[in-house]
């Protein structure tokens, strides 16, 4: 079984408590599914879960090299040529990460909003940008979007290879089918 569910922010990628944050377990969700992969408390979206143990690890395993579309509302207004060093691998920490795939959302995604909201502020303004990656790293979408001078004010995860948050509200969850096996690299 291979379930997407749309995590709202503020929850965790787990089912027992930690450090007072809402978790998985208050969703619903079918027994002995778990999560493959994660996202952070403060991420939203497409979460994988599964209770099949290979299928989590080729989820999981990066030599497989599921792609992963995000979302992310930066501050400020970046323009397609201070996103370029995102397509060639940056410089985070004490590593360079895989070229990303980047773009500009125009106009803006139409998101469920955010409780609690993001903050605005009147003289910065934002943009949203896709990012496609080919691994992941703990919070390397923001790492990345900060090097470059553009904070993430919000991340949201819409894809994991073919699977989709599409017509999931934050919360909510369906069975998918499960993708083909990719060829390892």
């Amino acid at each position: 079984m291979l379930v997407a569910f749309h995590k709202p922010y503020g929850v965790i990628s787990q089912f027992l408590p930690k450090g007072g944050w809402r978790t998985l377990a208050e969703f619903g969700l079918p027994a002995r599914v778990s999560p493959a992969g994660r996202l952070d408390a403060d991420s939203e979206g497409l979460l994988l879960l599964t209770d099949d143990g290979a299928l989590q690890h080729r989820l999981t395993d990066p030599r497989f090299e599921h792609p992963k579309t995000y979302w992310a509302q930066v501050e400020g207004a970046p323009t397609d040529a201070a996103l370029a060093p995102l397509r060639t691998g940056i410089a985070i920490r004490d590593y360079v990460t895989r070229p990303a795939e980047v773009r500009l959302l125009e106009p803006a995604p139409e998101l469920p909003p955010r409780e609690p909201p993001i903050r605005t502020r009147k003289h910065i303004p934002d943009r949203w940008i896709e990012l496609v990656l080919h691994e992941g790293r703990n919070r390397q979408v923001r790492r990345m979007t900060a090097a470059v001078g553009f904070p993430t004010l919000r991340l949201v995860r819409v894809a994991i290879g073919a699977i989709r948050i599409d017509g999931l509200a934050p919360g909510e969850w369906r069975e998918v089918a499960v993708p083909a096996a990719p060829s390892r690299r």
